[in-house]
């Protein structure tokens, strides 16, 4: 069984291994492949593994031994998964490995908001405190989180999660999304509409997956329902927000600030107006960084490739069972 990993190396830079993955077949692992090589190192290979290479259909079509496909995250939009589908081979992707990684980032996303600690840190070693005639000093407004209202918007599995630690800062929860089963009658999450969410939370925090109905949902229009103290966190995917209306929002204080873990395009480009916006602190796409959950992702990755080999594929999310 010819296996081929096409972009390897953000899963592991060195630190995991490829073993396990080994074991099922001869594996070649790329760190990086740009899209138009995809079809030349895959050639002749029954799975390919990607992660941000694109597999297009004109991808598909030129790899006529390809079997299997498998996505090294749980977004799948890499992939055309509907032709997949219907050339008869199975696109798995790799859920919930990652759920207490982002829901941890969504807080030092908002605490850092709440307290600008890196930045008081920086103004501590160059001096100012030293210097200060006060035993503290802040450059920032400092924010308590209890009592006020985390937004969420799509209560899956990292909304849920986000949802609880939130009640353990003492705040209170509303959300609004499809959820995979009804809320518990103490669940303590108050249902709005996506409208009663912006308008009423201290902080809004997107969970939801980016599909052409929450695309841009983060607009102008939802951003001036938003109280001009609250912040935004967006540790979900970068397209759920029109960016220049974002940046427009900050830099007229219309909202207080965001916390941001994804843009629209990544890496970004020069001109994006997030990068120069006021009180807006980003990060290059890390929440699911951690050792710990991109070790469960290369578990769950090798137990798709498993089951495939045996004839039950799991996490399956076009395509067909055998």
């Amino acid at each position: 069984m010819k296996i081929v990993v096409l972009d390897g190396y953000t899963l592991n830079p060195g630190d995991l291994s490829w073993d396990a993955l080994k074991a099922q077949g001869t594996v070649t692992v790329y760190d990086r492949t740009p899209s138009e090589k995809a079809v030349e190192r895959a050639a002749g290979c029954e799975i390919v593994i990607t992660n941000k290479t694109p597999i297009t259909k004109e991808v598909i079509d030129a790899l006529p031994a390809l079997r299997y496909i498998g996505v090294l995250a749980t977004g799948y939009n890499v992939v055309d998964y509907e032709y997949a589908g219907r050339k008869k081979i199975p696109v798995t992707n790799i859920p919930a490995y990652g759920t207490a990684s982002v829901a941890q980032l969504v807080f030092a996303l908002l605490l850092e908001l709440c307290h600008r600690a890196g930045e008081h840190s920086r103004s501590v070693l160059s001096g100012q405190w030293g210097k200060s005639a006060d035993f503290c000093y802040w450059n920032f407004p400092q924010v308590e989180l209890a009592g006020k209202t985390m937004g969420i918007v799509g209560l899956g599995r990292i909304g849920s999660q986000t949802a609880e630690i939130a009640r353990a800062f003492g705040m209170k929860v509303i959300a609004c999304g499809k959820s995979p089963k009804p809320l518990a009658p103490d669940a303590r999450i108050g249902r709005r509409t996506i409208d009663e969410v912006f308008a009423a939370a201290d902080v809004v925090s997107l969970h939801c997956p980016l599909f052409p109905d929450t695309q841009g949902i983060v607009n102008l229009q939802n951003l001036k329902r938003m109280k001009p103290t609250a912040f935004l966190i967006n540790t979900s995917r970068g397209g759920l927000v029109v960016e220049a209306d974002l940046a427009y929002a900050l830099n007229t204080g219309m909202i207080a600030g965001a916390g941001l873990d994804v843009l629209s395009s990544e890496p970004p480009k020069p001109d994006n107006p997030l990068l120069t916006a006021k009180n807006c602190v980003i990060t290059p796409h890390i929440a699911w960084a951690t050792r710990e959950a991109r070790t469960r992702l290369m578990d769950i990755a090798v137990g798709n490739v498993k089951a495939f080999l045996a004839g039950k594929p799991v996490n399956v999310v076009q395509g067909v069972a055998k």
